[in-house]
C-alpha cells in the first residue's frame, strides 16, 4: 500500500465540505501528511460576472476572483482552526473552471495521494440535472477518493 503523504480535500463552503475538511485534517494529522485544501471558483459564476462587467464599470472578473479567494481563504482558515489541527502543514489551492475537471487536474498537478470530499455540495439543483461533482470525481479521480457522508 502506498504511503499517504499528501491529502487533498475539496472545499466548496458547504456544510458537507466543512465536514470533509475536518476529517481530512484529522487524517493528515494522524498520518503526518501535508493537507491541500482546494477550492474551485466555478467558471459558470465567472462567466456571469463577465456578462455583468460589460454593463457596469465597478466590477471586473479579476476583482470578483480576488474577493472570492479572500473570502474563501478566511472560511478555510476558520474551518481548519476549528478542527483542532492548526499545526498541520496546510496549503490552499484555488482554481477557476469546471469543478470536477479542475479537481482532477489539481490532484495530478499537486501529486496528491488521496482525495477527500463530501458527497453533496452547494449546487443541489445542478446535481439533479447534470450529476454531482462527487459522482464525476468517482469516475475520473486518478487516486483513491474518500467520501465523507453527512452525520445523521
Amino acid at each position: 500500500m502506498k504511503n499517504i503523504r499528501k491529502i487533498m480535500v475539496a472545499f466548496d463552503l458547504s456544510e458537507y465540505s466543512k465536514e470533509a475538511v475536518r476529517y481530512a485534517s484529522e487524517l493528515a494529522g494522524d498520518l503526518k501528511a501535508e493537507l491541500l485544501v482546494v477550492n474551485v471558483i466555478n467558471q459558470r459564476d465567472v462567466d456571469a460576472v463577465a456578462r455583468i462587467a460589460k454593463e457596469y464599470t465597478n466590477i471586473t472578473v479579476d476583482k470578483y476572483i480576488e474577493i472570492q479567494q479572500k473570502d474563501r481563504t478566511d472560511e478555510m482558515q476558520k474551518v481548519i482552526a476549528e478542527s483542532g489541527y492548526s499545526r498541520l502543514a496546510v496549503r490552499m489551492v484555488f482554481r477557476v473552471g469546471v469543478p470536477f475537471l479542475e479537481l482532477v487536474q489539481a490532484v495530478k498537478d499537486e501529486g496528491a495521494d488521496l482525495m477527500v470530499m463530501g458527497t453533496k455540495g452547494r449546487s443541489k439543483l445542478a446535481g439533479v440535472l447534470f450529476g454531482t461533482t462527487a459522482e464525476k470525481m468517482f469516475r475520473r479521480c486518478p487516486v483513491p477518493l474518500l467520501s465523507i457522508r453527512p452525520k445523521n
